[in-house]
């Protein structure tokens, strides 16, 4: 009798795990649509709108101030207004990016910590859910919420400038991408701080982080342009630290005309925080893509490891 008990159990495991498998994915999307409800009904969606309906309604003035002074911007007949609206383009961009990042941010702590505080993560995850499908479907939910936010104010922006201006940037899809990409970097990096320490605390962190690798960007790229690799190192390798400075380059660069920035401006101005003279590479992008999985593998750990 103890051949048949030795075979049925092995069966009877794997049946349990395929069964733990199957819901994974389900409760993957369920806490992602869930995540993204919570993100729609909390303040900081309110915050953000009114921030981005601000920014767009000054660059709108301003925009239209622009041309009206200067009536060769209404037609950008030339390379240097070409030049002119495109930088002011990339700065009020980088306007959105930062209330992006200040959003994102500030929502990845409190979806995360914030549950584990109040005892509802406690409540979900006395059923049998995996702790780390949990955390993804979070961060699903929150990079559908932070993308959405880029693709429509970041729309509207270039709306305005091409009804003000008539300036259209040569590559919006990929620039939006990567302002998206962005914001997906700091979220990220948000929902691993937030594993271990308060939700408050993470989204200041995070927005400290992401502020402090723009100012070693500028430091290294003003480091390349005078020929200082030591300084312009700095720069590099803030980059693969954090690359949230990185993707924003490389946004800039989908803005920015190309053939009005190489016609006035040389290699010495590449550390000027506004001109875009590059795309990245394929290989930076690679490194994104694992910054991203890494760091989101070890807020899974440090989710699991926590006692709740």
């Amino acid at each position: 009798m103890s051949a048949p008990t030795s075979t049925t159990a092995p069966a009877a495991a794997d049946a349990a795990a395929d069964a733990r498998r199957a819901r994974v994915v389900p409760t993957i999307l369920t806490v992602a649509r869930l995540t993204l409800q919570e993100a729609s009904r909390r303040k900081v969606l309110r915050a953000l709108v009114v921030l981005t309906v601000v920014l767009v309604g000054l660059s709108a003035w301003g925009f239209s101030r622009l041309t009206a002074e200067d009536p060769t911007m209404a037609e950008l007949t030339s390379g240097q207004a070409r030049l002119v609206a495109s930088q002011l383009l990339n700065l009020v961009m980088f306007g959105l990016s930062l209330i992006a990042a200040l959003g994102t941010a500030f929502l990845a702590g409190p979806t995360l910590a914030g549950e584990v505080e109040s005892g509802q993560a406690l409540a979900l995850l006395a059923r049998p859910v995996r702790r780390w499908a949990v955390l993804v479907g979070k961060w699903l939910g929150l990079v559908a919420f932070g993308s959405g936010y880029i693709a429509v104010a970041g729309l509207a922006q270039l709306l305005v400038v091409q009804l003000t201006v008539g300036y259209w940037p040569p590559d919006p899809v990929g620039a939006l991408a990567l302002l998206a990409a962005q914001t997906t970097v700091l979220l990220t990096l948000g929902l691993l701080l937030s594993t271990v320490i308060s939700p408050m605390a993470s989204g200041i962190v995070a927005v400290g982080l992401f502020g402090a690798t723009w100012v070693a960007g500028v430091v290294g790229g003003l480091g390349a342009a005078f020929g200082n690799s030591g300084v312009a190192a700095v720069g590099t390798w803030s980059r693969m630290l954090l690359p949230t400075d990185g993707l924003w380059r490389g946004a800039m660069h989908g803005f920015s005309d190309p053939s009005a920035l190489a016609s006035s401006f040389g290699a010495e101005m590449a550390g000027f925080p506004f001109l875009g003279f590059e795309g990245l590479s394929l290989a930076y992008l690679g490194w994104v893509a694992l910054w991203v999985a890494v760091v989101l593998g070890l807020a899974s750990m440090a989710f699991g490891r926590r006692d709740l």
